[in-house]
């Protein structure tokens, strides 16, 4: 017999807020600040965690990170205003294993990798999630501006109400088993300030902090420093190739460039030249006109499937796609070649199109979001 949803409280279960236990991942910034307080204060049983994932003492003179020393102050303080308890947990081994080493591999293959991704997928929505079962949490909220609706068949991934702070693409791999346990309570707002201003009414004292800029562990957006030093000969120099073969030039190490990279090349004169490839294993960075950039298939694999029926129940699907965090889901069809992996076909041509940034799949007709997986290869 389905549950009576009158008697479902805000978080969906049938019980009141004071019974339901809810694990609240906090960063220190205002957004996941905002969940902890509106819960705590609609009376949940509230536990607020914060996840030190590198070196405290490096981060304490690190601004614009999101898990800096700052950010676990702010984090407390909120806990202790608002009544709740809140740990600090030590995942600085589990980042650098499931994140950094990867993030620095990545690069030094020639992809463009997303760590954002990989950290929702293998330590927060991952161990940490496991962390919440183990303190017989009912579920756990976030700060992320996604929806999660419940469908007729089981819970709905879908973009926030707010598209331009919508966080989709980066939630991409979030499983099914995850996404029941998962809770989004400010996906439906329309804008930050809504946001600004429930802090404001909590009485936060992060109400306007600023927004993390930065990927965490890379101070000032430097990736090529953070990489060099994890990994010394990723600095090895090499030639800057035409694709018609010509060298026309050297470069100071394959990951000081990314694929549709213009600026910076230092091989000035003639028509403008793009970076359309990496070849780390020659140490080449290939170079070419922008049309060449132009990509209309992709093959992508560990796929992560949201959708109600089997990803391989279709010779083809018909959804839109977004490569790039930065661009808007384009047309494509979708075809399976197995349960993880599978042939997008881009109804527009995209420029840009890099091994290693994500392949997210959209409801080509509303806001659902079906899962999606990894280029690794434009064909």
């Amino acid at each position: 017999m389905p549950l009576d949803t009158n008697k479902l409280n805000s978080l969906g279960f049938a019980k009141t807020p004071a019974e339901t236990r809810v694990i609240v991942a906090m960063s220190g910034g205002v957004d996941s600040s905002v969940v902890a307080a509106q819960l705590a204060s609609e009376g949940y049983d509230v536990v607020g965690i914060t996840l030190q994932l590198y070196d405290h003492g490096a981060a304490l003179a690190k601004k614009g990170a999101c898990c800096a020393g700052r950010d676990i102050h702010d984090a407390r303080k909120v806990a202790d205003d608002m009544g709740f308890p809140h740990y600090v947990l030590d995942y600085e081994n589990k980042f650098r294993e499931s994140v950094i080493d990867e993030f620095a591999d990545s690069y030094l293959a020639g992809a463009t990798p997303v760590p954002c991704i990989r950290c929702n997928e293998k330590v927060k929505f991952r161990d940490l999630l496991q962390t919440a079962k183990d303190l017989d949490a009912d579920c756990m909220a976030t700060g992320h501006y996604i929806q999660r609706f419940q469908g007729p068949q089981k819970a709905e991934l879908h973009k926030a109400a707010d598209g331009d702070r919508d966080q989709s693409y980066f939630l991409f791999s979030t499983t099914q088993e995850q996404l029941e346990y998962l809770r989004f309570p400010l996906g439906h707002l329309k804008s930050k300030e809504e946001t600004r201003a429930l802090a404001r009414k909590y009485g936060l004292t992060v109400a306007d902090k600023p927004d993390s800029q930065d990927i965490c562990f890379v101070p000032n957006g430097s990736y090529a420093a953070v990489i060099e030093k994890l990994r010394p000969e990723a600095a090895n120099p090499g030639d800057i190739v035409h694709m018609d073969g010509r060298v026309l030039g050297q470069h100071r190490g394959v990951i000081h460039y990314t694929v549709g990279q213009r600026r910076g090349l230092g091989i000035g004169g003639g028509d403008p030249l793009y970076v359309v490839r990496l070849d780390p294993d020659a140490r080449q960075v290939i170079v070419g006109p922008k049309e060449a950039l132009a990509t209309t298939t992709i093959a992508v694999r560990e796929i992560n499937w949201l959708g109600d029926e089997p990803f391989e129940g279709r010779d083809a699907w018909h959804l839109s796609v977004r490569v790039r965090s930065t661009r808007p889901p384009k047309e494509a069809v979708i075809r399976p070649i197995s349960a993880t992996e599978a042939t997008v076909e881009l109804l527009v041509p995209e420029e840009g199109v890099a091994p290693g940034q994500a392949c997210v799949f959209y409801d080509a007709e509303g806001t659902r979001i079906y899962g999606g997986g990894w280029i690794w290869r434009g064909l």
